[in-house]
C-alpha cells in the first residue's frame, strides 16, 4: 500500500489568493528563553494551502465547513491528467475518458508544474469553467479537487463555485498532484472543522488501490 500525501505543507511565503490574509505562523514562547513549552501562533485565510470550500463562501444562508458530508470527502476518487487544458470545460471533460460512475474528481493539470514550488500567486492557472461545472453536475460527481488555488478561473469564479456549491458538490482546492499519476486511489481529506466557516485547510491523502 503506497499513500500519497497530496497536502501542501503550510509554511510562511507560500502563495495566497491576491487580498486575502497571507500565512503568519510564529512563535511566540521558547523553552530555550525559559518558557515550560514551544508555543505558536498563526494567522492566516481559512482558504490557505490544501483547503476546502463550503457552500456558504459562494451562497448566502449556505451551510458551513462543519456540515460538509465526510461520506464525500472519503472514498474512490479518479485522477485524471488534463497536462494541456487551461480551461476545463465539458468537451474537454466529455474528452477525458473519466470511469462512468466516478464520484470523486481530481484534477492534475500543468498547474502541477509550478505548485507548489513557486512562492508567487500565479493568475493562469488551469481551472474549471461553468461548462465544466455544469457537465460534473450533471455526472453525479459529489467532489471535485484540483491542483491550485482555485477550481475556477481567475476573475471568472461565480459561476463555477455557485454550480458546484449550490449543488452539494464538495471543492479540494490547493492539492499537489505533481508525485501522483492518471488512475483510481482512495481519498481521505479531512478538513479543521471551523463552525460557520466559508473554508477550512485539510490533510488530503491518497492511497493506491
Amino acid at each position: 500500500m503506497h499513500i500519497y500525501d497530496v497536502s501542501v505543507p503550510i509554511e510562511n511565503g507560500m502563495p495566497t489568493w491576491p487580498g486575502e490574509t497571507p500565512l503568519d505562523l510564529e512563535r511566540v514562547e521558547f523553552i530555550s528563553k525559559g518558557a515550560h513549552a514551544n508555543v505558536s501562533k498563526i494567522s492566516s485565510s481559512v482558504h490557505l494551502g490544501t483547503h476546502v470550500d463550503a457552500p456558504i463562501h459562494f451562497i448566502e444562508g449556505g451551510s458551513g465547513v462543519e456540515d460538509l458530508s465526510l461520506r464525500s470527502l472519503n472514498g474512490r476518487a479518479y485522477v485524471v491528467e488534463l497536462p494541456k487544458a487551461k480551461v476545463i470545460d465539458a468537451e474537454t471533460l466529455e474528452k477525458a475518458n473519466i470511469p462512468p460512475r466516478t464520484k470523486r474528481v481530481l484534477f492534475k493539470t500543468r498547474n502541477s508544474k509550478f505548485w507548489p514550488r513557486e512562492r508567487t500567486f500565479r493568475e493562469d492557472f488551469s481551472a474549471v469553467d461553468a461548462s465544466g461545472a455544469a457537465w460534473l453536475v450533471q455526472k453525479n460527481v459529489v467532489l471535485v479537487g484540483i491542483d491550485y488555488l482555485s477550481i475556477a478561473p481567475f476573475g471568472k469564479g461565480l459561476e463555477t463555485h455557485r454550480i458546484l456549491l449550490g449543488n452539494d458538490v464538495v471543492i479540494i482546492e490547493g492539492m499537489d498532484l505533481s508525485k501522483v499519476d492518471q488512475g483510481r486511489y482512495m481519498l481521505h481529506c479531512l478538513p479543521v472543522k471551523l463552525v460557520g466557516s466559508d473554508g477550512a485547510p485539510s490533510r488530503a491523502i491518497l492511497i493506491g488501490v
